[in-house]
């Protein structure tokens, strides 16, 4: 699989200096913690969940969380996990494991993953892992052992992604502390976590929150604290850090509006106007700034509860000719020693030592979604991504 490669040959020549490179369920850790971009969620109750999988293949989508936790209720968790052994049996009959996303189940108990990982027998080559919510270290470490001891079982590499959604975490007094313990958690088990994810919903809970489709995660300052806090600990650049992806955005359609649009009529040229008019009317333009801050705040990817948020996601994704050109410049053998240069655009300042471990990170985007001729923008991605 690789980012947009839904898209035709041409289509994809005319977008990308550097198209985006292939990458299958077996590749390096590294390359799949980036590669995630949009994690689609989807409850485990739904009847064709096999055809809903191949489709959103089909659509761009690269990981999928199918779940068994919050999204369905405590009547419907032991039809949804015969659901599950169904339909992975049904895709395995049907498809490569090379054409699906990266397939994920979100379970609520550490017993569920032996367990589903046996009963899904053979078909268990489909799954890359399981998310594990509401983690804490206490609450963590078995879910890490089950998953470790079930891998070995199965013979299949498996890995994590706790959820970081609890009240300890949230409450001033305790988040010190609860960050000491999921580090130490996650680190003793370094090789299976893949990535963090957060969940905003849950922050939102604890306090009878919820915010606006025109305001952003970073907006409820409450939830913005945690979330600097997340990454201070947990999402350093100097090795100790991991992967630590963007809230999830609740809305996708028309929502009675309070403030202006968000999003700027510069980037569209006129024939792109209807896509910005569409955007808005769809509540994207609060996504896309919510996207770009989750960037500027050291998060990658994102989850996302509904398909039309996968392309915006992955749009802005995409390192542009001139973040490439600059990361480049940093990361010459030459400039080893350090030093200030002026950007090939003539239009900032790189500094060859703070800036290296953006430039790293940046080529490590660029390696899974591929880098924009010189001409592209987002707003061109967006709508080679629409379909017609």
């Amino acid at each position: 699989m690789r980012h947009f490669g839904h898209l035709a040959p041409e289509v994809r020549q005319r977008l990308f200096f550097q198209e985006p490179c292939a990458f299958t369920a077996d590749s390096a850790p590294r390359v799949l913690a980036a590669a995630l971009g949009a994690t689609l969620y989807s409850p485990a109750t739904r009847q064709k969940m096999a055809d809903d999988i191949v489709k959103q293949a089909g659509r761009g989508v690269v990981s999928m969380v199918l779940c068994l936790e919050d999204s369905i209720g405590d009547e419907d968790v032991t039809g949804a996990e015969e659901n599950l052994v169904r339909q992975f049996a049904d895709l395995a009959e049907r498809r490569p494991v090379a054409d699906l996303p990266l397939l994920f189940i979100r379970v609520r108990t550490p017993e569920q993953i032996p367990d589903l990982a046996h009963r899904l027998g053979a078909s268990v080559r489909l799954l890359s892992g399981f998310v594990l919510p509401k983690f804490t270290e206490e609450r963590g470490v078995p879910f890490l052992e089950a998953l470790t001891e079930t891998e070995g079982a199965s013979g299949r590499r498996l890995f994590a992604m706790p959820v970081l959604e609890s009240p300890e975490l949230l409450y001033r007094e305790s988040r010190a502390e609860t960050l000491a313990g999921i580090f130490r958690a996650v680190d003793k088990y370094r090789d299976r976590v893949l990535a963090l994810r957060l969940g905003v919903t849950d922050f939102c809970s604890a306090y009878g929150l919820r915010r606006a489709p025109d305001m952003t995660a970073y907006d409820v300052q409450i939830v913005a604290s945690v979330i600097a806090d997340v990454v201070n600990v947990l999402g350093r650049a100097d090795g100790t850090g991991f992967t630590v992806t963007g809230p999830v955005w609740e809305y996708f359609r028309v929502q009675e509006r309070m403030f202006k649009p968000q999003l700027r009529s510069s980037p569209f040229n006129p024939e792109a106007q209807g896509l910005r008019a569409a955007l808005i009317e769809h509540d994207m333009d609060g996504l896309l700034r919510e996207i770009a801050l989750d960037r500027a705040n050291g998060l990658q990817g994102k989850t996302c509860i509904h398909p039309s948020h996968v392309l915006p996601v992955h749009a802005l994704s995409v390192v542009s000719h001139e973040e490439f050109s600059d990361a480049q410049d940093i990361l010459r053998p030459e400039r080893g020693g350090g030093g200030v240069l002026r950007s090939a655009y003539t239009n900032k300042m790189n500094e060859v030592k703070p800036h290296r471990a953006w430039a790293e990170r940046t080529l490590q985007r660029a390696e899974v979604f591929g880098v924009t001729n010189e001409d592209i923008g987002f707003v061109e991605l967006l709508a080679a991504g629409i379909p017609g």
